[in-house]
């Protein structure tokens, strides 16, 4: 606050307008206190009213000392507060022009709605996988406290237009992390209409209220108290696998193992329509495939080198970071 221009204005006219009061008030005896106050602001202000009463050689002498220091704070407060609001001016214009700059870039990106908890940590995931992204959030405090390090769209998450602002039509993803399942319904609906082809996961906190959101167009529920139950019970009934899932962690160091799902549709077209002996995951990238999904969305787990591999299929990998590296950098997936 003490380095505020607008608060370094106030308090040196206040520090002024304090002297000039007491300087009349010790030179001219005859002053009241309020007379001084008086003579200060008329001095201050040049408006040239008469004097409360004839000033002595020491008045007068004090007067003009008070006229010059007057002018000089007033210019340094125009100055400061004139540089403050140029300053505030020119800031918010650049944060308005980037974020308009960034929003027009924006293609297949994921539209996060709320910046909760679970808007946090998946935004946090995004980042660190490099995805484009936008979080609609109307709490400016929450905007300001980190819009260094997140990219916001301030509005409201239940509006058409703050939906509309962010590009969803262009958006590949829509994550729904409200807290209130009636506003995740609602939005999941104007979502839907608004882009039909939009992959959207949406938060539930109650169980009763899966259905009706997959029935409005999610196309993925998330309950999270569910998913924490299952993790903490997971931890003591099978907790070598948890401590082995847990470890997948594309952001740890070369020798860490990871999964990550491979859609054939995205590879270069030399290895469309091959079977599983015929991709360069064994030999050259050291990655091994545990499952495989179809365009019918049949499952296969470790699936047999021999198997044909149809272009809308998935395959999922499992390998060391160092390896998944490998293999992106061969199917040219950086």
């Amino acid at each position: 606050m003490l380095k505020s221009p607008l608060f370094r204005s106030f308090l040196l006219l206040f520090i002024t307008v304090a002297i000039g009061v007491l300087g009349f008030y010790w030179v001219e005896p005859t002053y009241s206190l309020f007379d001084a106050l008086y003579m200060t602001v008329i001095t201050l202000s040049t408006v040239g009213y008469s004097e409360v009463g004839e000033l002595t050689t020491r008045g007068r002498t004090f007067a003009i000392v008070f006229i010059i220091m007057g002018i000089v704070v007033f210019a340094i407060s125009i100055r400061l507060i004139g540089e403050y609001l140029l300053s505030e001016w020119n800031e918010n214009k650049w944060k308005q022009k980037k974020n308009r700059n960034k929003m027009d870039k924006l293609q297949e990106h994921t539209i996060v709605c709320g910046f909760g908890r679970n808007g946090r940590q998946a935004v946090d995931r995004l980042k660190r996988h490099d995805y484009p992204y936008v979080v609609i959030e109307q709490d400016k405090q929450l905007i300001a406290a980190h819009e260094n390090e997140i990219f916001f769209y301030e509005g409201d998450v239940l509006s058409d237009e703050s939906l509309k602002a962010v590009h969803i039509d262009r958006a590949k993803y829509l994550i729904f992390a409200l807290t209130d399942d009636a506003d995740n319904l609602f939005a999941v609906l104007s979502a839907r209409q608004l882009n039909p082809n939009l992959v959207i996961v949406s938060r539930v906190s109650e169980e009763v209220n899966q259905s009706k959101l997959a029935l409005a167009g999610a196309d993925h529920v998330i309950m999270p108290h569910k998913i924490g139950g299952d993790y903490m019970a997971a931890l003591l009934t099978v907790p070598n696998l948890i401590h082995f899932l847990g470890k997948l962690d594309w952001w740890g160091d070369e020798t860490s193992p990871n999964v990550e799902e491979i859609r054939l549709r995205d590879l270069p077209q030399r290895y469309h329509n091959k079977n599983l002996s015929e991709m360069p995951f064994f030999k050259t990238a050291a990655c091994n495939v545990i499952g495989y999904r179809d365009e019918k969305g049949k499952q296969v787990i470790n699936p047999d080198a021999s198997l044909s591999l149809s272009i809308q299929g998935t395959l999922i990998v499992l390998g060391t970071t160092d390896a998944l590296k490998k293999l992106n950098s061969i199917f040219k997936r950086d």
